[in-house]
């Protein structure tokens, strides 16, 4: 799927524990959750790559990725998918694009977005599992740079810089 989305030019990341897996988080999850940026001609490259994988799409599913719903749950293909443009905790698509970690062809979310979004959803599934996610992501810091950091300390560090040049 990632090559048919990549083939087709799709702006998408790898979010949820989905994407926290494909950085080496040990844990299973029951689907793969795709953050998109809420764009007509994005969801159309969408649409054809699912298209072309052989991943079924109804007719409702395909209309309400088209029309940028906030959460599309996919159930008919060979695994259960979420499109989602707009997930808890996280501002705009293009924050978090910034902030993305390449695992090989796999635009995967921020660890710290990831967390962030479990924590505003506040489900119960999350919780039990936040501590070990957050102890992962610490461990995975310890040997990847740049630091990760959230949209929220991305702000913080930028005020506090503007401050000490006296802007």
């Amino acid at each position: 799927m990632a090559d048919e989305l990549n083939k087709q030019g799709v702006k998408y990341l790898f979010i949820g524990k989905s994407g926290a897996i494909l950085l080496g988080y040990p844990d299973t999850t029951q689907d793969v959750d795709l953050y998109i940026p809420k764009d007509r001609v994005n969801a159309e490259k969408l649409v054809a790559a699912f298209d072309q994988a052989n991943f079924p799409l109804s007719d409702e599913a395909r209309k309400e990725i088209l029309a940028g719903k906030d959460l599309c749950q996919l159930k008919e293909g060979p695994f259960d998918a979420d499109v989602i443009t707009q997930p808890d905790g996280i501002a705009n698509f293009e924050t978090a694009w910034a902030r993305r970690i390449q695992e090989g062809k796999f635009p995967v979310a921020n660890l710290k977005d990831i967390i962030n979004s479990k924590k505003s959803a506040n489900r119960v599934k999350d919780r039990e599992g936040m501590a070990r996610l957050e102890a992962f992501a610490r461990e995975w810091e310890k040997s990847h740079v740049p630091e990760l950091l959230s949209a929220h300390e991305t702000v913080l560090r930028n005020s506090a810089a503007r401050q000490d040049k006296g802007e």
